[in-house]
């Protein structure tokens, strides 16, 4: 089987992470991968945040937390040391497909090179937030950003899921 394809039919999220970060050079590829995500017109709208600092990482953790709406304590991230965010331009229509693909490609990229990944909702409120607007600013990223995703990677603690059936009728030809 195609190497991309197999990769495609085995990655599945994780929801349990070691503490131990992966290597950085892991983590570039992971991001490079995105960047080479398909963009609507080749504008190439989006960017991405690498966080592994802790502090950082604890601050969006209980910021995502909160717009969940768990319990202190819970962590949306299930304890991934890295969380690399997709942001895209406000004022481009496409930021939402385009983001999507390049969180795809991500978490592809992270499967093959044997991390695990999720994606974890609630960027768009963190970034419009004041505090979320304060940490893209304390980056240099200005105000025109809007949150599309959250990758969470790490090495999986556990074993990975398997994929569920796929469900039938979902595929029309018009030959």
């Amino acid at each position: 089987m195609n190497e991309v394809i197999k990769a495609i039919k085995e990655r599945r999220s994780v929801r349990k992470y070691k503490a131990e970060i992966p290597a950085k050079s892991d983590i570039e590829q992971i991001i490079e991968a995105g960047l080479y995500a398909a963009s609507a017109m080749g504008k190439q709208e989006t960017a991405i945040v690498a966080v592994t600092n802790k502090d950082l990482c604890s601050k969006i953790r209980e910021m995502n937390r909160k717009i969940g709406g768990w319990q202190e304590g819970f962590d949306p991230f299930y304890g991934a040391p890295v969380i690399l965010i997709v942001l895209a331009k406000k004022d481009w229509r496409n930021k939402v497909y385009d983001g999507s693909l390049v969180m795809g490609n991500m978490m592809l990229a992270a499967h093959s090179l044997g991390l695990g990944s999720i994606w974890i909702h609630r960027a768009k409120e963190e970034f419009e937030s004041a505090e979320g607007k304060a940490i893209l600013k304390e980056l240099g990223l200005a105000d025109e950003w809007e949150g599309i995703g959250h990758c969470a990677v790490g090495f999986a603690d556990g074993a990975i899921p398997e994929a569920a059936p796929r469900k039938e009728g979902r595929v029309f030809w018009a030959e």
